[in-house]
């Protein structure tokens, strides 16, 4: 059963967000880490680099596939989780605290108004099972 932490906004595209004033720490969900499987690699963008909501941020590769993802709000990057790079099991052993991927200072706090919170995240899941 996937678990979906109530202090967090998702997407649709399964990406999180963590807010905190105008910065975001965004990972992808523990739906989406038990869909990819065993996770073998993560491409993650340089720190500077700015995003529109929706835009590819960067890929995650496992066993299964190579998945995009998707920024879920528009900001420039202020810090990476370098240590994905070279362990990007952590995204397996735990995609909400260690298995974050990027720190996103926010361009338009209206942004978060179009995320789900936990439990419509929850209902969203459910539906798409």
């Amino acid at each position: 059963m996937s678990k979906f932490p109530s202090d967090l906004r998702y997407t649709k595209d399964h990406e999180w967000a963590r807010i905190d004033g105008n910065r975001a720490v965004v990972g992808i969900t523990d739906f989406a880490v038990h869909q990819l499987g065993d996770i073998t690699m993560v491409e993650l963008p340089k720190e500077g680099e700015s995003f529109r909501r929706e835009q590819v941020l960067g890929t995650v590769e496992s066993v299964k596939a190579v998945s995009d993802i998707y920024s879920p709000l528009s900001g420039k990057v202020v810090k990476t989780n370098d240590p994905l790079r070279d362990q990007p099991e952590l995204l397996n052993e735990d995609c909400y605290d260690e298995g974050w991927m990027v720190e996103l200072e926010l361009s338009n706090l209206d942004e978060l108004k179009q995320m789900m919170t936990s439990e419509e995240y929850a209902k969203y899941v459910k539906e798409q099972s």
